[in-house]
């Protein structure tokens, strides 16, 4: 065991229990069919990390995502990602390209939103802009619903989602990670796009 441990590193579970304790979040063994996750606070909203994998016809891939459903107050979307990870994704979601005035953030990722004034004060924040580097693949949006398989959330609740392909097992990276769902969520209350109160909504 030490010898694998010593070629691939520490496994999920190490990595994500040793989060849970960092945050002072709930580590949730969901065993082998249902698999791990941390279920994390901040403030009033409830932030859920796991991983769920698609199959790809011959082969399966495994990604990680972190969730969080908050109340919308005025419809405000967005994603954003760095250059070249997706392409011509933003045409799914009706979202335009927007530059936020920040050159050296605009040239190294692609944003996409429906209010551009909103979008300029969104990342107006300078730990926004900071956390977000610090990430090197992020694919980060506001969503209205899971889709067919997944959540479906009331009138006004929206789910500010994340995700990567692979299992990402770098504590560092997980925690800069929930710290930008809480500054990303804290800003938008602070542009009056998001409430503080709990939609009471439960993650699949």
């Amino acid at each position: 065991m030490d010898s694998l441990r010593q070629i691939f590193g520490p496994s999920k579970e190490e990595v994500w229990a040793r989060l849970s304790e960092e945050i002072e979040a709930d580590f949730v063994d969901g065993g082998f069919l249902r698999g791990d996750k941390i279920i994390a606070k901040v403030r009033e909203w409830v932030i859920t990390l796991d991983t769920y994998t698609v199959s790809t016809g011959k082969s399966y891939s495994t990604f990680t995502r972190m969730r969080v459903p908050y109340v919308n107050k005025d419809g405000f979307r967005f994603k954003i990602y760095r250059k070249g990870f997706f392409s011509n994704v933003g045409k799914l979601f009706g979202l335009q390209d927007i530059e936020v005035g920040f050159p050296e953030f605009d040239e190294e990722f692609i944003i996409k939103g429906n209010d551009a004034e909103k979008l300029s004060r969104l990342f107006s924040n300078p730990k926004v802009r900071e956390l977000i580097q610090l990430q090197q693949d992020i694919s980060l949006e506001v969503k209205d619903d899971e889709g067919w398989f997944g959540t479906e959330f009331p009138q006004g609740v929206d789910e500010l989602y994340f995700q990567v392909s692979g299992v990402i097992k770098d504590v560092d990276r997980l925690k800069n990670l929930y710290y930008l769902f809480a500054v990303v969520l804290n800003q938008l209350c602070v542009i009056g796009s998001a409430y503080e109160d709990n939609p009471n909504v439960t993650l699949e």
